[in-house]
């Protein structure tokens, strides 16, 4: 397998996937607060280097790999038929092959026609992890995210319309100690639950260095949120989710206070949780630290 660089990311829940690199970098790449792929100028691979790869992995892995995650950031991009031809290319060199999954990006995601995302899903890409970050318009146009909370639910509904399995991605501080939170939290329940996916992770702002929120915080234009803060928007979040069902997860590295489980069922277990954790009864983890 060929990689353009050692700067490779997948979603957690990934961990067991052969990572095919499809694009290099990510097609939108102007996000404030992350720095994955900011060393990378974006392109998208040609199709006859990413079949070759495909058979090189099944030299190394035999022909019983059953998942495959679509580097790097948004595999979307591409257009249909060629995305089309690697996934026959996938299922047609694993036999045993249960799932093809990608980040998508909103806009490539609003690029394709509900045609070509149904053609795609049908070819076998199974799972979009769409980074929704927030329901916040102002959120959303403080990070630079290229598209508003409209664009943003619209992108999700698509992809749920379609057929994949959506998991949504949304990260908790992203207003910092001194903007309006519950604004964020609330609009982020409410685009969620319109969005119907049937996955969401919560993560939390860790600052990045070398991005402009993280030189925000260094230059203390940007307050990051307490403990207690992150833990009080996680509550709110809860008590406004209604999807049902929802497999719900808050167990990333920048999360103070691990929770995993499904919605409705563990709704007041984690409220519980979170309240144990408010009053000081349960001791909070260690976060991310990305060198800020």
């Amino acid at each position: 397998m060929r990689y353009d660089s050692d700067l490779l990311y997948r979603p957690p829940g990934e961990w067991k996937s052969y990572l095919l690199q499809c694009t290099i970098g990510c097609s939108h790449n102007k996000c404030t607060f992350c720095t994955m792929y900011k060393s990378k100028n974006f392109r998208i691979r040609p199709v006859a280097e990413i079949l070759e790869d495909i058979d090189m992995a099944r030299d190394y892995y035999g022909p019983g790999l059953k998942r495959v995650f679509l580097m790097d950031g948004d595999a979307l991009v591409m257009k249909t038929d060629d995305l089309i031809a690697v996934l026959n290319k996938l299922y047609a060199t694993f036999p045993s092959l249960e799932k093809v999954t990608t980040y998508a990006g909103p806009k490539s995601t609003l690029a394709k026609t509900p045609e070509e995302l149904r053609a795609i899903r049908q070819a076998g890409l199974n799972r979009a992890y769409l980074g929704v970050e927030s329901g916040s318009d102002k959120v959303l146009h403080d990070i630079c995210k290229g598209v508003d909370a409209a664009q943003m639910l619209q992108a999700g509904r698509a992809l749920v319309e379609a057929g994949f399995d959506l998991w949504a991605i949304i990260i908790m501080g992203l207003t910092g100690q001194d903007g309006d939170w519950e604004e964020h939290i609330l609009s982020t329940a409410k685009i969620i639950n319109e969005m119907k996916p049937r996955h969401l992770s919560a993560m939390t702002f860790a600052p990045a260095k070398g991005t402009p929120m993280g030189d925000d915080v260094l230059a203390g234009r940007f307050k990051v949120c307490t403990p207690d803060q992150i833990l009080a928007e996680c509550r709110l979040l809860l008590e406004h989710l209604d999807v049902d069902p929802l497999h719900f997860t808050s167990n990333h590295a920048s999360n103070y206070l691990p929770l995993k489980g499904g919605l409705p069922e563990d709704k007041e277990k984690f409220l519980h949780l979170l309240d144990e954790a408010l009053a000081g009864k349960i001791r909070l983890r260690k976060t991310l630290n990305r060198g800020i």
